[in-house]
């Protein structure tokens, strides 16, 4: 084996912080790396996405932010569109068959995670591919010849299949090509190296074996990285959630808002999946947290200002701040909060609604119930509360949104 030298073994050792690289870890890593470079051979790095919802959050920067790291030692990341994947739906982590998206959905959704995805990788200088160019074109023979590289006692070793079998629920044939059909696509752009997160574990080792049956002879390594907690520390982030989920299309005051909100438990860990500051001092950080040394409220702001900052840069960041110190912390009201004109009588619930301050009304009533929403400083708790043309007042839900009634 061709000694490896340091340069290498430092690089992979910063990529794999917060990951797991199967097989080999860093050493196997940090070959790769050299023989990259040696060669003149840049690495293909894939991440697969199926749109699924049009809107991305701080949870899928966790991986975004690997790929820049990849990007920026010269490497090729390849982004492959699910146009294909994503009308069957994954069944990682699911208790039910998902549902399957039509075409124009899928478009749809997938410019709008390009737009997203360039606030945090070069999208301009990756390849851009769609699996349905390859899987939609595939004969029943050639998905004969791919079904038969795995046995139907590998795939029910799948967690999720196997808790669905044991429960009774149903599992359709169709969701046992899902981790074929992203498996293929590791044959299909030649990759080195799949990232994903650890819910991921099972398709993306299966590329490892689908590709050595197709003949590649230094088969992808897999790196998996974190799934990132929402706001409330406890499942993590999605869009199924969005009371606890932080998503890149939030505004700076929402996103700033959002991140002070989260548990003092959860500090080090955003800071460590979501910026660069080095792991000594988190170190440090979680000694000082544990020794009521520092106080969290600051180090949290700290965190707020240089994520928020990322997205919306610094001057929107620091109005966000600004905003977040004067309405939380001196329980004062924004200045720029939104005229709301009231023409006729309705509901509280249906206001909230059409306010975008909550989702739905059931969100609506759970957020009253909590005390989440003020007249004038004064909580309602009235679920059948009319408001009224003439009632000119400041309506706030939660801590962040307000909007004056006219």
């Amino acid at each position: 084996m061709t000694d490896i030298r340091q340069e290498f073994i430092e690089q992979a050792m910063q990529l794999t912080r917060n990951a797991e690289v199967l097989p080999g870890g860093v050493n196997e890593l940090a070959q790769k790396l050299q023989h990259a470079h040696d060669t003149n051979t840049p690495l293909r790095v894939k991440l697969g996405m199926d749109p699924t919802r049009p809107d991305l959050h701080l949870g899928h920067t966790v991986v975004m932010r690997k790929l820049r790291e990849f990007q920026k030692l010269g490497h090729k990341i390849v982004l492959i569109v699910g146009g294909a994947t994503a009308m069957v739906g994954d069944p990682s982590g699911k208790t039910d068959t998902r549902p399957a998206l039509t075409k124009e959905q899928v478009d749809e959704n997938a410019k709008s995670y390009f737009e997203q995805m360039s606030k945090v990788v070069d999208v301009t200088n990756a390849e851009v591919t769609n699996n349905a160019d390859w899987l939609h074109k595939m004969s029943f023979t050639d998905m004969l010849k791919l079904a038969s590289r795995i046995t139907v006692a590998q795939m029910m070793t799948r967690d999720d299949f196997a808790k669905r079998y044991a429960d009774g629920r149903p599992i359709a044939i169709h969701e046992f090509f899902y981790p074929l059909m992203q498996a293929y696509d590791s044959v299909a752009i030649d990759s080195d190296i799949e990232l994903g997160g650890t819910d991921q574990r099972f398709n993306t080792l299966l590329g490892r074996d689908i590709q050595t049956a197709y003949g590649k002879k230094h088969p992808q390594l897999v790196m998996m990285l974190p799934l990132l907690e929402g706001t409330d520390g406890v499942v993590k982030m999605s869009k199924t959630y969005p009371e606890h989920c932080i998503s890149l299309t939030d505004s700076a005051k929402d996103m700033f808002g959002k991140l002070m909100s989260i548990p003092d438990t959860l500090i080090t860990r955003y800071y460590s999946l979501l910026t660069d500051v080095p792991q000594t001092e988190l170190i440090e950080m979680d000694k000082q947290i544990e020794a009521n040394t520092i106080n969290p409220r600051d180090i949290k702001m700290r965190l707020a200002h240089m994520i928020t900052e990322e997205y919306h840069g610094k001057d929107g960041a620091d109005k966000a701040q600004a905003d977040f110190i004067n309405v939380v912390s001196n329980k004062g009201i924004p200045d720029d909060i939104e005229d709301v004109k009231i023409e006729s009588e309705i509901s509280i619930l249906d206001l909230l609604v059409n306010l975008n301050f909550v989702a739905s009304k059931g969100e609506a009533k759970r957020l009253i119930q909590g005390g989440g929403v003020k007249l004038d400083g004064e909580k309602l708790s009235e679920m059948g509360f009319v408001v009224t043309p003439n009632m000119d007042k400041v309506l706030q839900a939660g801590k962040r949104k307000f909007a004056k009634l006219v």
